[in-house]
């Protein structure tokens, strides 16, 4: 439990941290982070509410960090793998993303956007450029977003043994509520 809440304050820095150059600041109110791994053998997913974010209207600044050890499976041998064996979850406690997103205009409706910058996972830092939905209604902002992840590019190792039952391509989705900061 104690870690948790390590994590927890250390995604708040992370946001934290990113703040002083927002001048049109919304956070997180809750979110939705899951992923998909369909295998020969055996379809993976897992779901994760405790991811953080802060996006800055004005310049576009957006930054999000999840704790890998909240990500919840059905099955609770493969999140006890998923977090020993292939993410390392003690080492490599977050997956976060710095980067700027652009299309997006504070007014009504569903917007078409893309986001480019700096996603790192498994302590390992790529460049993407993504796509994704932003829509502004009642003072609120909801992202949606979808991107493939390869395992190899982030070093994550999947042994041989297991090697038919996790794609080598992780399908993940995300889900963003913003509030205006005060």
């Amino acid at each position: 439990m104690r870690s948790l809440k390590k994590i927890y304050l250390l995604n708040i820095a992370f946001i934290l941290a990113f703040q002083p150059s927002f001048s049109q600041r919304y956070m997180s109110k809750s979110s939705e982070i899951t992923f998909y791994s369909k295998a020969p053998m055996e379809d993976i997913d897992a779901v994760n509410t405790k991811g953080t974010s802060a996006f800055d209207v004005k310049s576009g600044n957006i930054a999000f960090s999840i704790p890998i050890r909240s990500f919840a499976f059905k099955n609770k041998l493969m999140q006890e793998h998923f977090n020993e064996n292939y993410l390392e979850s003690e080492k490599y406690p977050k997956a976060t993303f710095k980067g700027k997103v652009t299309g997006f205009k504070e007014e009504g409706g569903v917007q078409n956007v893309s986001a480019e910058g700096d996603l790192t996972i498994h302590g390992v830092t790529k460049k993407i450029i993504t796509t994704g939905e932003f829509e502004f209604k009642e003072g609120k902002i909801f992202l949606k977003s979808s991107f493939p992840v390869a395992l190899q590019d982030y070093k994550i190792k999947i042994p041989k043994i297991v090697f038919y039952n996790i794609a080598e391509v992780i399908d993940v989705n995300m889900g963003f509520e913003y509030t205006k900061a005060n």
